[in-house]
Protein backbone atom coordinates (compact mmCIF):
# COMPACT_ATOMS: atom_id res chain seq x y z
CA UNK A 1 0.00 0.00 0.00
CA UNK A 2 1.29 3.51 -0.80
CA UNK A 3 1.85 5.43 2.36
CA UNK A 4 0.32 8.84 2.44
CA UNK A 5 -0.72 11.33 4.95
CA UNK A 6 -2.76 14.52 5.10
CA UNK A 7 -0.77 17.16 3.20
CA UNK A 8 -1.00 19.64 5.73
CA UNK A 9 0.19 17.45 8.29
CA UNK A 10 3.92 17.28 8.82
CA UNK A 11 5.70 13.96 7.32
CA UNK A 12 8.33 12.73 9.55
CA UNK A 13 11.18 10.35 7.74
CA UNK A 14 10.31 7.85 10.25
CA UNK A 15 6.26 7.29 8.17
CA UNK A 16 8.37 6.29 5.27
CA UNK A 17 11.45 4.70 6.15
CA UNK A 18 9.63 0.98 7.20
CA UNK A 19 8.12 0.67 3.44
CA UNK A 20 11.94 1.52 1.72
CA UNK A 21 14.60 -0.56 1.07
CA UNK A 22 17.77 -0.83 2.82
CA UNK A 23 19.96 1.25 0.23
CA UNK A 24 16.61 3.44 0.04
CA UNK A 25 16.45 4.43 3.44
CA UNK A 26 20.44 5.15 3.31
CA UNK A 27 19.83 7.44 0.55
CA UNK A 28 16.70 9.04 2.02
CA UNK A 29 19.36 9.93 4.98
CA UNK A 30 21.54 11.12 2.82
CA UNK A 31 19.11 13.38 1.07
CA UNK A 32 17.76 15.06 4.07
CA UNK A 33 21.20 15.60 5.70
CA UNK A 34 22.04 17.73 2.62
CA UNK A 35 18.93 19.31 2.08
CA UNK A 36 19.62 20.55 5.76
CA UNK A 37 21.88 23.12 3.77
CA UNK A 38 19.16 24.56 1.75
CA UNK A 39 18.04 24.24 -1.84
CA UNK A 40 21.68 23.31 -3.83
CA UNK A 41 22.11 21.04 -6.79
CA UNK A 42 22.26 17.85 -5.04
CA UNK A 43 19.03 18.64 -3.44
CA UNK A 44 17.33 19.47 -6.69
CA UNK A 45 18.88 15.99 -8.04
CA UNK A 46 17.45 14.29 -5.06
CA UNK A 47 14.78 15.62 -6.04
CA UNK A 48 14.73 14.39 -9.30
CA UNK A 49 16.03 10.84 -8.79
CA UNK A 50 13.20 9.88 -5.85
CA UNK A 51 11.06 7.76 -7.88
CA UNK A 52 14.79 5.68 -8.96
CA UNK A 53 15.81 5.84 -5.47
CA UNK A 54 12.40 5.25 -3.48
CA UNK A 55 10.26 3.54 -5.82
CA UNK A 56 7.58 5.35 -7.71
CA UNK A 57 5.20 4.53 -4.74
CA UNK A 58 6.75 6.46 -2.49
CA UNK A 59 8.52 9.48 -4.28
CA UNK A 60 6.24 11.84 -3.56
CA UNK A 61 6.58 11.56 -0.04
CA UNK A 62 10.28 11.17 -0.10
CA UNK A 63 10.38 14.91 -1.85
CA UNK A 64 7.76 16.38 0.31
CA UNK A 65 10.23 14.98 3.18
CA UNK A 66 13.31 16.62 1.03
CA UNK A 67 11.55 20.06 0.61
CA UNK A 68 10.73 19.93 4.76
CA UNK A 69 14.17 19.49 5.66
CA UNK A 70 15.26 22.52 2.98
CA UNK A 71 13.12 24.92 4.45
CA UNK A 72 13.01 26.67 1.17
CA UNK A 73 11.59 30.37 0.26
CA UNK A 74 8.58 31.03 -1.83
CA UNK A 75 11.37 31.96 -4.39
CA UNK A 76 13.21 28.69 -4.09
CA UNK A 77 10.07 26.90 -4.42
CA UNK A 78 8.90 28.97 -7.71
CA UNK A 79 12.35 27.62 -9.21
CA UNK A 80 12.15 24.19 -8.30
CA UNK A 81 8.36 24.21 -9.50
CA UNK A 82 8.82 26.00 -12.91
CA UNK A 83 12.18 23.74 -13.29
CA UNK A 84 10.57 20.18 -12.49
CA UNK A 85 8.65 17.40 -14.08
CA UNK A 86 4.75 17.02 -13.19
CA UNK A 87 5.84 14.63 -10.98
CA UNK A 88 8.45 17.07 -9.10
CA UNK A 89 5.79 19.91 -9.66
CA UNK A 90 3.20 17.56 -8.00
CA UNK A 91 5.06 17.34 -5.22
CA UNK A 92 6.11 20.83 -4.54
CA UNK A 93 2.42 22.13 -5.03
CA UNK A 94 1.50 18.84 -2.53
CA UNK A 95 3.82 20.63 0.15
CA UNK A 96 2.46 23.74 0.22
CA UNK A 97 0.47 23.98 3.19
CA UNK A 98 3.20 22.54 5.07
CA UNK A 99 6.00 25.47 3.81
CA UNK A 100 4.56 28.51 3.13
CA UNK A 101 1.89 29.78 5.81
CA UNK A 102 0.98 32.78 3.70
CA UNK A 103 -0.85 33.69 0.05
CA UNK A 104 3.01 33.96 -1.39
CA UNK A 105 2.97 30.98 -3.07
CA UNK A 106 -0.70 31.16 -5.04
CA UNK A 107 0.89 31.91 -8.41
CA UNK A 108 1.85 28.01 -8.26
CA UNK A 109 -1.54 27.12 -7.73
CA UNK A 110 -2.81 29.53 -10.49
CA UNK A 111 0.04 28.05 -12.65
CA UNK A 112 -0.84 24.39 -12.02
CA UNK A 113 -4.41 25.23 -12.51
CA UNK A 114 -4.31 26.60 -15.82
CA UNK A 115 -2.98 23.31 -17.00
CA UNK A 116 -4.90 20.14 -18.15
CA UNK A 117 -2.37 18.06 -16.26
CA UNK A 118 -5.54 16.18 -14.45
CA UNK A 119 -2.66 15.16 -11.51
CA UNK A 120 -1.59 18.63 -11.34
CA UNK A 121 -4.74 20.05 -11.18
CA UNK A 122 -5.74 17.21 -8.37
CA UNK A 123 -2.51 18.69 -6.62
CA UNK A 124 -3.26 22.47 -6.57
CA UNK A 125 -6.44 22.08 -5.24
CA UNK A 126 -5.10 20.86 -1.96
CA UNK A 127 -5.38 22.59 1.73
CA UNK A 128 -3.12 25.72 0.50
CA UNK A 129 -5.66 27.00 -1.83
CA UNK A 130 -8.66 25.87 0.63
CA UNK A 131 -7.56 28.19 2.33
CA UNK A 132 -5.53 31.11 -0.37
CA UNK A 133 -7.32 30.64 -3.46
CA UNK A 134 -9.63 33.83 -4.33
CA UNK A 135 -13.75 32.43 -4.28
CA UNK A 136 -13.95 33.53 -8.00
CA UNK A 137 -10.65 31.23 -8.81
CA UNK A 138 -11.59 28.57 -6.90
CA UNK A 139 -15.02 28.44 -8.75
CA UNK A 140 -13.70 27.74 -12.18
CA UNK A 141 -11.28 24.88 -10.56
CA UNK A 142 -14.15 23.47 -9.50
CA UNK A 143 -15.74 23.57 -12.89
CA UNK A 144 -12.38 22.88 -14.77
CA UNK A 145 -12.34 19.45 -12.53
CA UNK A 146 -15.92 18.99 -13.82
CA UNK A 147 -14.86 19.43 -17.48
CA UNK A 148 -11.75 17.45 -17.28
CA UNK A 149 -13.07 14.32 -15.22
CA UNK A 150 -11.10 15.16 -12.11
CA UNK A 151 -13.33 14.03 -9.19
CA UNK A 152 -14.06 16.66 -7.10
CA UNK A 153 -13.64 14.21 -4.04
CA UNK A 154 -9.88 15.17 -3.67
CA UNK A 155 -10.82 19.00 -3.42
CA UNK A 156 -9.91 20.12 0.01
CA UNK A 157 -12.46 21.82 2.02
CA UNK A 158 -14.99 21.33 -0.89
CA UNK A 159 -17.84 21.16 1.48
CA UNK A 160 -17.15 24.00 3.17
CA UNK A 161 -15.99 26.87 0.56
CA UNK A 162 -19.38 25.29 -1.34
CA UNK A 163 -21.71 26.06 1.11
CA UNK A 164 -23.87 28.76 0.04
CA UNK A 165 -22.39 29.81 -2.77
CA UNK A 166 -24.92 31.60 -4.80
CA UNK A 167 -22.62 31.96 -7.30
CA UNK A 168 -20.94 28.69 -7.78
CA UNK A 169 -24.91 27.23 -7.81
CA UNK A 170 -25.58 29.46 -10.89
CA UNK A 171 -22.59 28.88 -13.01
CA UNK A 172 -23.24 24.72 -11.99
CA UNK A 173 -26.86 25.58 -13.74
CA UNK A 174 -24.93 27.16 -16.21
CA UNK A 175 -22.71 24.14 -16.86
CA UNK A 176 -25.35 21.80 -16.59
CA UNK A 177 -27.37 23.60 -19.23
CA UNK A 178 -25.02 23.79 -22.28
CA UNK A 179 -23.83 19.87 -20.89
CA UNK A 180 -27.41 19.15 -21.67
CA UNK A 181 -28.37 21.50 -25.04
CA UNK A 182 -25.13 19.97 -26.47
CA UNK A 183 -26.53 16.46 -26.17
CA UNK A 184 -23.84 15.80 -23.72
CA UNK A 185 -24.01 13.81 -19.97
CA UNK A 186 -24.01 15.80 -17.10
CA UNK A 187 -21.23 14.83 -14.46
CA UNK A 188 -22.24 12.86 -11.75
CA UNK A 189 -19.77 15.08 -9.12
CA UNK A 190 -21.37 18.36 -10.42
CA UNK A 191 -25.05 17.30 -9.06
CA UNK A 192 -23.41 16.14 -5.79
CA UNK A 193 -21.09 19.59 -5.78
CA UNK A 194 -24.98 21.52 -6.44
CA UNK A 195 -26.15 20.11 -3.27
CA UNK A 196 -23.60 21.14 -1.22
CA UNK A 197 -24.37 24.46 -2.61
CA UNK A 198 -27.39 24.60 -0.95
CA UNK A 199 -27.32 27.45 2.26
CA UNK A 200 -30.00 25.40 3.70
CA UNK A 201 -28.00 22.06 4.00
CA UNK A 202 -26.22 21.99 7.38
CA UNK A 203 -22.68 23.25 7.15
CA UNK A 204 -20.02 20.71 7.19
CA UNK A 205 -18.62 20.35 10.63
CA UNK A 206 -15.30 22.29 11.23
CA UNK A 207 -13.99 18.99 12.62
CA UNK A 208 -14.45 17.22 8.74
CA UNK A 209 -13.69 20.44 6.97
CA UNK A 210 -10.32 21.55 8.83
CA UNK A 211 -9.47 25.34 9.05
CA UNK A 212 -12.45 28.37 7.92
CA UNK A 213 -12.03 28.81 4.39
CA UNK A 214 -11.76 31.58 2.42
CA UNK A 215 -14.43 34.17 2.51
CA UNK A 216 -16.98 33.61 -0.54
CA UNK A 217 -16.38 37.25 -2.27
CA UNK A 218 -18.23 37.43 -5.45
Amino acid sequence: MTHSAPADTPLLPNDLRPHLTPPARDWLDQALAEAAQGITPATELHLAEAARRCGPPHADTARILILQAAHPTPADLTRLYHRGTADERRAVLNALPLLVPGPEALPLIEDALRTNDTRLLTAALGPYAARHLSAHLWRHAILKCLFTGVPVAGVAQLAARAHGDAELTRMLADFAAERTAAGRPVPEDLHHVLALTDPEAAPPHPAHEGAAPHGKES
